[in-house]
This record gives structure tokens, sequence and C-alpha cells, in this order.
């Protein structure tokens, strides 16, 4: 194997023992990446054998050093970070969870204040039933006009009526199996252009009304879904916990914690009337630091993640605040929207849209941080000896193709969430100006772009953060940890300074 030269150093042929050739067989594989026992990158340090994760140096090329050779083992890398930096780390993020736990407790809920029930929408009370019975009949029987219809039959509403009075109907019979009205049955007219279909032994949702007259009181509202949603959440767990086994075991533990905050703590609190943007924030910090350190483990690398993902949402809050206050969005813009507007007047909307967009970006921006430290951490690995600007250029490079990536993917995400309501402005033939400057419109456009932002940010951020700690192994430290167990015949090294600059 051919050995090195340094120049600032005189030729030193290496004692060869009978195991030579097999051990630098071995090491072959592991010299680009640094020297044994941290020996290349010092003054004082001549070249070495080694194999597999024990270096084998061989000490004794500075002027003036006495001739002999020294033997030191590392059992697996060194640690990453120095002890200064994990403190700083601390220092850090120790503060903010315990801001996070502080938050938590100041503005958790009891629960979901009380409401009188409006019967709209959602807010209805609703049962679990079965159609028991469908029979085909005439829709003329039915309909109460029992009138042909007249008038233009190529609008949708004069096809609708011809297709009521000429076609069949359908009527079921439905058994309610849930609540006070447990066994009770009734009918429902199911018209031929009527989207949902009702079939015998089907599973559906009804609605009640008590104080609706007794024949009245129950109607279909939707189909029972549960059977092939929850099938399809198990395959969804299957497939996490086969690829991922343990990390994708915790992964599903994460999700659940964060449903539970979800459900438990940010939808109430809102409802109560705290601050949507601070119970958001509170909310996605807390959801960031159990995902984060329940998947990845309480190290420094995720540590990096979490205060990329920080930085970021931080971003994220200040530009939402300024562009919806800017483009003066309200936030009320449907009918769901409008309903809660009208049961809760406290609620501040336009709030709860920033509070929308800084939880929507959470999930994201955690993908990105985590890939990019990873990146940053894994090119260290490989090349130990690259300061903290190469490892910026190389993760910034990785980070690129990401973000093209993610950013693609999120306008895509929003754009297929609000398909029928682009299709809606397609078929009346606004233009693009129009169709931006609906509010409809113009808040997802404020949503997309202001998390794309943060999106972006968060690479050069993280990387940078990563690229500096991951880079802070101090070269004293090592030198130290190899003098503290010298072998047989060691001598002590000529000069403990730092490691020589690489040429960049």
């Amino acid at each position: 194997m051919t050995t090195p030269q340094h120049p600032a150093f005189p030729p030193h042929e290496p004692h060869r023992g009978p195991d030579a050739e097999e051990g630098d067989s071995r090491a072959a594989g592991r010299v680009p990446v640094g020297a044994h026992g941290a020996s290349e990158d010092r003054q004082d340090a001549g070249h070495g054998h080694g194999a597999g994760q024990a270096g084998h140096g061989h000490g004794g090329g500075g002027p003036g050093a006495g001739g002999g050779h020294g033997h030191s083992h590392s059992h697996g890398p060194a640690a990453p970070v120095s002890r200064h930096l994990r403190k700083v780390i601390a220092a850090i993020l120790i503060p903010f969870a315990a801001a996070v736990l502080v938050g938590l407790a100041v503005l958790w809920p009891g629960g979901a204040p009380p409401h009188e029930r409006t019967g709209v929408g959602f807010d209805r009370q609703t049962q679990q039933a079965t159609v028991t019975k469908v029979v085909e009949l005439s829709c003329q029987s039915v309909n109460a006009s029992g009138g042909t219809p007249t008038g233009d039959t190529s609008t949708a509403e004069g096809s609708a009526a011809v297709q009521q009075a000429n076609g069949d109907c359908k009527r079921a019979t439905i058994r309610v199996d849930t609540g006070e009205g447990k066994g009770r049955t009734f009918t429902e007219i199911v018209q031929p252009d009527q989207s949902r279909q009702l079939h015998e032994g089907q599973k559906v949702v009804v609605a009640y009304e008590p104080s609706a007259p007794k024949d009245l009181q129950y109607s279909v509202t939707d189909i029972n879904r549960r059977l092939p949603l929850a099938l399809l959440a198990g395959i969804f767990a299957l497939a996490v916990v086969v690829v991922g086994r343990l990390r994708g075991l915790m992964a599903l533990v994460s999700l659940a914690i964060s449903f539970l905050l979800l459900n438990f703590f940010i939808l109430p609190a809102i409802l109560q009337g705290s601050n949507p943007l601070v119970v958001a924030v509170i909310g996605s910090s807390a959801i960031m630091l159990i995902a984060l350190y329940l998947c990845h483990g309480l190290s420094a690398r995720t540590s990096v993640a979490v205060l990329g993902t920080l930085i970021s949402l931080l971003l994220i809050g200040v530009l939402g605040s300024l562009f919806i206050g800017w483009a003066a969005l309200t936030g009320n813009t449907d009918d769901n929207t409008g309903l809660i507007h009208g049961l809760y007047p406290s609620i501040d909307m336009s709030g709860l849209l920033l509070a929308g967009i800084i939880i929507g970006s959470l999930g994201v921006l955690d993908d990105v941080t985590v890939t990019q430290t990873s990146a940053v951490w894994e090119l260290h690995e490989a090349n130990p000896t690259m300061g903290w600007r190469g490892l910026y250029r190389a993760g910034i490079r990785i980070g690129r193709d990401h973000i093209a990536s993610v950013v693609n993917t999120l306008v895509l995400a929003y754009a297929g969430a609000a398909l029928p309501l682009l299709l809606l402005f397609s078929i009346a033939q606004s233009g693009v100006g129009t169709v931006a400057n609906s509010e409809l419109v113009a808040q997802e456009i404020v949503r997309t772009l202001v998390g794309s932002i943060g999106l972006v940010a968060s690479v050069p951020v993280t990387t940078a953060l990563a690229a500096l700690v991951v880079s802070a192994d101090r070269p004293a430290d090592r030198l130290a940890q190899a003098a503290a167990a010298p072998g047989p015949g060691a001598t002590a090294p000529a000069r403990g300074g730092r490691g020589r600059r690489r040429k960049r």
C-alpha cells in the first residue's frame, strides 16, 4: 500500500509485521476518509495502518521527537459535537420546552364549550342506521306535483325535473340502530338523479331532529364509511411497521399523540376563546418536540432538526400574519367557517387561518429539516476531515433537489384540494386575475406561498446549523483522548496544538 507523504516531515518507513499485508488491505478503504487515531490531521503524526474500527497509528515524526510507535484504538465514530456545543443546544431547547409545557398548562381547556345545536351542517345529532328494504316505483306516484314538467330541458334544473317525472324512484326503508329511537323505521324517497343511491343492507348515517314532527325526525345524511376507512388505516399502519420497524412504530405513536393534542388541546382552546395563533404555536411546538424526539431519539442531530424547524415556523408565522393582514383576508369564506363564526363570534377567523397555515406547514417542515440534518451527518461520517463550509456546500446541493420536489408537492396538494373550486372558475370562464383576487382563492395562495417560503428557508438554515454543529468536534479533545491511553513504549506527542489546516 502506498502511504501518503506529508511535505513537512521526513520520510518514515513503517514497521511491517507478518500481518502487514492483511492489515493494509483492510485499511485501504478507510484511508481517504481520515487517518487512524486522528493522526493525519496532526503536525506530530506520521502515518498509520488499521483495520475495521480500530486505528493503528505509528508515531514519531516531528523534529526533535523521539522514535518509537504507539497504538490507539477507537471503538465506533467519535462524538460528532463537542460538550460545549451540547450545552449551548441544551441552553436553547430546555427553556423552549419548558415554555411549551407552561403554555399547555395555562391554556389547557376543560373541553369544548357547550352550545345549543342549530341542526345545520355538522351541528346536529346523528345516529347509525341500516337500509332494510328498497322498492322501485314511478316517480310520478311519489312527487307532490304529479304534473309533467315543461320548459327548457337543456338546463340542469329542467333535465332533473324530467328525470324525476319520467324515471323510476326508490322507496328505502331505514332502521335506526343507535340512540333513543333504536329500532324505529322510516322511509325515504331516492330520486333517480340523486348522487347517493341506497341499496338494501347498506349502513347509513341519519340526522335526528327531536323538535320536528315524528314522521320527519329522521333523515339520511351520509353513508357509514367506518369499515373501509378502518381497513385502510390498518393497511397503512401495517405498511409503516413492516418497512420502518421500530422507528415506524414510534412514528405511529407520535401520530396518535399529535391527534390527541389536536383534539384535546388546540381545537377546544380555540373554541373557548384563546388566541388561535398562540394556541397553534404552542400546540405545533409540542407536536414537533414529541414527534422528532420520539421518532429520531434524544440526540444532537435531532436537536438541530428541532432548531431548524422552530426558526422556519417563526418565519412562517411572521410572513403569514403580515400578508393575511395586508390582503385583508377574513378567513370566513364558506358555509363551515360561517357556521363557526355564527356559533362562536369571539373566534378570530383570520387568526384561525394563520393557525391553519402554521399547523399545515409543520409536517412538511419536519421532513425537510430531518432529511437535511441526516444528510450533513452522513457527509461528515464519510469524510470527517471536511470543514463546515464544505459540509454546507455539499448539504445545500442535496437540499436544492429537496426544495424542488417539496414545493411542487405542496402546491399540487393545495391545488388538488381546491380542484372543484378551480373547475367552477373554469366553467365561468373567469380570468386568472379575477380568480386569484377572490378571497376563497387568495387565502389558498397565501397559505401555499407562505408555507413554501418557510420550506425553502428551512433548507439553508438547517444545513448551516447542522454543518456548524457536526464540524465542532475539537481536535484537541481527540488528541487528549488518544494520549490518555498510550501503548507500551509510546512517547508523548511533540505538540498538542490544533490540526493542520487543509487546503480548501
